[in-house]
C-alpha cells in the first residue's frame, strides 16, 4: 500500500479525525459547533454541518469520500443529504456535511 500525503487545516478548535475503534473502516468527522450551541434538524429538513477541517491532497488523482455510518440512519433516521459526499482533490474549503432528517422527530447535533 502506498502512502497518500494530505495536508490538513483545522479550524474552529477541532482536532484531527480519529478512528472510533480498532476495527473502524474510516475516520469519524465531528460537527464544528460552538459549545453551548445546538443545531436541530427538523423532520424533512437538510442542514449543512461544518466540520472545521480542510484538506489538500498532494496528488490530484485523490478523492475524499464522506459516507454515513449505518447507526444514525437506522436508529435516528439521519442520512447524508446527497447519499455520499465527494471532495475533489482541488477543493480547499472547509468540509461541510449535509445531513437529512428523514424521521418524524427533531434531531439535535
Amino acid at each position: 500500500m502506498n502512502n497518500i500525503n494530505v495536508k490538513i487545516k483545522l479550524s474552529r478548535g477541532m482536532s484531527l479525525p480519529k478512528y472510533a475503534t480498532s476495527g473502524s473502516a474510516a475516520l469519524d468527522l465531528c460537527a464544528a459547533i460552538d459549545e453551548g450551541t445546538t443545531l436541530v434538524i427538523r423532520p424533512g429538513e437538510t442542514v449543512s454541518v461544518p466540520t472545521g477541517i480542510s484538506i489538500s491532497p498532494e496528488d490530484s488523482g485523490i478523492v475524499a469520500v464522506v459516507a454515513a455510518r449505518s447507526g444514525l440512519g437506522i436508529k435516528k433516521g439521519i442520512s447524508l443529504g446527497n447519499g455520499i459526499g465527494v471532495i475533489d482533490s482541488d477543493y480547499r474549503g472547509e468540509i461541510s456535511v449535509g445531513l437529512y432528517n428523514r424521521s418524524t422527530q427533531d434531531f439535535t447535533v
